[in-house]
């Protein structure tokens, strides 16, 4: 991605004429809750942009209520002003959502006109709390202030989306540290915060697992994860037809439930929707490594990347002490998939791809705002 196909823009100002910094960037400076989507069908439409819309309003909700230092920085003298924004009796959804679109109406008209090629594009939406602003609140707050105390940053980048189908590389992942706190809010510090992980990282890992206990695994660093578990290892699935569903009772999909504090993920709610539509067997439960012998079949997913098959898991053989070793300090159990990407990953990729067409949200919506 070269420097001129990223952009940056503050409350629908360009921010950086030369070429934006890397979106991680963004995140590790500023504060905030934020969404990371991208475009379909050659940048005219957004995926499933009224999900992004209303998970960041939760999550900003979320910290506010929780953690206000996740929204604004640090500085404890607003700690009164957070305590008065929260209980203010404000329509957070419609609000922020408004804010949003505004800038988004200012945006995207100039990203289509400016970008070089016809890829699709990354599109992260963070709002951040705007700490010089707070004073507003201690003369008498009104909601037309709302603007004043938040900013809305839209980064956008090029964006290369990743082949799905057999012969093709799928995921190696590795279990290597804890849960996230606040896991069912999306927010920028947590980017600051995994980068303690990656000394942990194996050279051909490509996604960074979470487990409070080294066996029951909650989710990546920047994924949902999904098992395809057999409830009988002597059943036998065959591949011949891989569109078609085997008998139901042999298997159920596995996932951690919200409750042990993994990311309310957009794509994660899209597949328990198509599940529950289409029959296939689900179940909220954090996979088990110790019965790992029953996993037929894994695979993770994001709003970039929607769904990406697994390879191989590996994961310590012993998780005493885990978070203070390096990579090569650890001794490695792993777990492959043979045949890749399964039967039912197929069946939930083709109706992901589905769903995004009936949910599609057009980018021309924007360019004419």
């Amino acid at each position: 991605m070269s420097l001129v196909n990223r952009f940056l823009f503050l409350n629908g100002i360009i921010s950086h004429a030369a070429g934006a910094p890397p979106v991680t960037t963004l995140l590790e400076v500023h504060p905030g809750a934020y969404t990371t989507t991208r475009t379909h069908r050659n940048c005219s439409e957004i995926l499933f942009w009224d999900r992004h819309l209303q998970r960041l309003t939760n999550s900003f909700k979320l910290l506010l209520k929780s953690n206000p230092k996740f929204l604004f920085g640090k500085p404890e003298k607003n700690e009164v002003l957070f305590m008065k924004l929260s209980n203010r009796a404000i329509p957070w959804d419609s609000k922020i959502q408004c804010l949003i679109n505004n800038s988004m109406r200012k945006a995207m008209p100039f990203v289509l006109n400016e970008r070089e090629s016809r890829e699709e594009i990354a599109i992260t939406i963070l709002v951040s709390g705007n700490s010089e602003n707070l004073s507003c609140l201690e003369d008498g707050f009104e909601e037309r202030s709302i603007s004043d105390v938040l900013d809305v940053h839209v980064h956008v980048g090029t964006y290369f989306s990743p082949v799905f189908g057999v012969g093709v590389n799928g995921a190696r992942l590795a279990v290597v540290g804890r849960g996230r706190d606040l896991g069912n809010a999306k927010y920028s510090e947590w980017v600051r915060l995994r980068k303690s992980l990656e000394k942990l990282r194996p050279p051909s890992v490509t996604e960074l697992l979470l487990s409070n206990d080294g066996d029951h695994i909650l989710e990546g660093c920047l994924t949902n994860f999904f098992v395809v578990c057999q409830k009988n290892k002597d059943d036998v699935f065959d591949n011949s037809e891989r569109n078609c569903l085997p008998t139901s009772s042999f298997f159920e999909i596995q996932t951690a439930p919200l409750g042990d504090g993994v990311l309310p993920g957009v794509v994660r709610q899209v597949i328990i929707d198509i599940c529950l539509k289409i029959g296939i067997p689900f179940r909220e439960t954090a996979p088990s490594w110790s019965q790992r012998e029953f996993w037929t079949e894994a695979f993770i997913t994001n709003s970039l990347r929607l769904l990406q098959h697994v390879e191989a898991i590996q994961t310590p053989s012993t998780w005493k002490s885990v978070e203070s070793k390096t990579w090569e300090e650890i001794t490695w159990v792993e777990k492959k998939f043979e045949d890749v990407p399964g039967r039912i990953t197929s069946i939930i990729q083709r109706h992901i791809l589905e769903q995004a067409g009936v949910e599609a949200f057009p980018l021309v919506s924007f360019e004419d705002g």
